[in-house]
């Protein structure tokens, strides 16, 4: 069965191809963006923020699915390259299933000590209520989360986007609906969010479930075999991307206590609404990355390193001229990005707006930093996607958030990611380099002018203005 990862790909020919899936993952950020929206608007800025105090537990869900469907795809579309279909498919069973089993034992996990979770993530009595409302309406639909979550990838890796696309869109569209629905007329305030996001994920993992049941693609479900082996390299090989979103649940929760310090719960709000602005724009480099990585898997499994070499050059002009546009586009629309949130004039809206104009200088590089991670998760080199994804998200933006504050105030907090952004990127050239003729996406071709050596020329030179 002919699998679309392995065609020749132009550069117009690649990005086309990575739309559904940039367009997936910006739709799914979008859930928990358009539940902000609403309960901002229709509940109060205090419900605003205990979202964002509940969100870095929402994260370890995410980072389980996204382990699982990254870290899978790196796997499944290795062995496809490699002939092997039926132990791929076997595999592709077995990670959704795996998902669905650990889904069941994180929502228990959450019920039985919501309490103690709510504290530790650093829910103070006024905002508890709001706290705990949200967190048990999204408690009953973790399994469906990280199985969707694992679909978005693994739709790609069967060479079917598009049917990832129309899966995430339902699914985003429901959680709009049911947004205004629950919130508004009903009146059900921050639980009628959670319900409405939780309905919005249900939506596309029922029907995943339903579209791989039969054989519709190179990948469909069949009766799954125990492969400790594959379990374990979907792990690793995922580790980068889980450690991306524990990491950013930590700094979260450290942004959210920076913030109440110097600006209380307004300041809360104000973070939770920039946060959202990078939520949106890393999506988009997920996607992309995303969307790139079995091609990556597929081309290496099958020795091409000549489509390889073009593959990587390819994305690296689509990442640098992305992120000069996104960061006109921000600053641009900085004002507009925050009075979705907060009415022009308040007290959450100056110091949303202030900080998104500092925050928003990360969007220069950080799609470099995202790509280079994700592109060693395809090679299934877990260990140096990890330690990019971890020094990124976690070490780099944590002594941030500790140290920059003393120096520069509040606007260290928010200067705090770009800093780190830019600390990674060197970490991420030192990695491309070591590794272009280990992995062979440093191979010369005739019909490739320039070669790939000469892209890294160029990112030497636009280095003090992109990620």
């Amino acid at each position: 069965m002919d699998n679309s990862i392995s065609q020749k790909f132009t550069f117009s020919s690649l990005v086309k191809f990575t739309i559904p899936s940039i367009v997936m993952l910006v739709f799914m950020s979008l859930y928990t963006i358009v539940d902000g929206v609403f309960v901002s608007r229709f509940v109060n800025t205090d419900a605003l923020s205990s979202v964002n105090i509940v969100y870095p537990f929402i994260n370890v869900v995410i980072a389980v699915g996204v382990m699982l469907g990254s870290g899978g795809s790196a796997v499944i579309a290795k062995k496809l390259g490699e002939g092997k279909e039926k132990e791929a498919r076997e595999n592709f069973t077995l990670i959704v299933l795996l998902g669905f089993i650990l889904g069941i034992i994180i929502a228990l996990v959450g019920l039985i000590f919501a309490k103690d979770i709510l504290n530790l993530l650093g829910a103070t009595e006024d905002l508890y209520k709001y706290c705990i409302d949200y967190f048990l309406g999204c408690l009953i639909f973790i399994p469906a989360f990280i199985v969707s979550l694992a679909f978005q990838f693994l739709t790609i890796t069967a060479g079917k986007p598009n049917v990832g696309l129309v899966l995430t869109l339902l699914g985003g569209f429901a959680n709009m609906i049911l947004d205004y629905v629950f919130i508004v007329p009903m009146n059900l305030g921050i639980l009628g969010a959670a319900l409405a996001t939780g309905i919005g994920v249900l939506i596309p993992a029922v029907l995943g479930a339903i579209y791989f049941a039969k054989k519709r693609s190179a990948l469909y479900f069949v009766k799954p075999k125990l492969d400790i082996n594959a379990i374990v390299s979907t792990c690793s090989n995922g580790s980068s991307e889980m450690v991306t979103n524990l990491s950013t649940g930590i700094t979260t929760m450290l942004f959210n206590l920076a913030m109440m310090k110097y600006l209380g719960s307004d300041g809360v709000a104000a973070m939770t609404i920039v946060l959202y602005g990078q939520f949106l724009i890393n999506s988009a480099y997920i996607g992309f990355s995303s969307g790139v990585a079995p091609i990556i898997s597929y081309n290496y499994g099958n020795d091409d390193k000549e489509e390889l070499t073009k593959i990587i050059k390819y994305s690296f002009k689509f990442i640098l001229t992305s992120s000069v546009i996104l960061f006109a586009l921000s600053l641009l629309g900085a004002s507009s990005i925050v009075g979705v949130f907060a009415d022009k004039g308040s007290s959450v809206f100056e110091i949303g707006y202030n900080g998104f104009i500092l925050f928003s200088t990360s969007f220069l590089v950080t799609g470099i930093n995202i790509f280079t991670s994700a592109k060693f998760t395809a090679f299934s080199n877990g260990k140096v996607s990890a330690t990019i994804s971890f020094l990124r998200t976690f070490v780099f933006t944590v002594l941030g958030i500790l140290l920059l504050p003393n120096i520069l105030g509040v606007n260290g907090i928010w200067l705090s990611v770009s800093v780190a952004e830019v600390l990674t990127i060197v970490i991420s050239f030192v990695f491309i380099r070591k590794y272009k003729d280990i992995y062979g996406y440093g191979k010369e071709s005739k019909t490739m002018k320039p070669s790939y050596s000469g892209v890294y020329n160029d990112l030497d030179i636009k280095r003090g203005n992109s990620k």
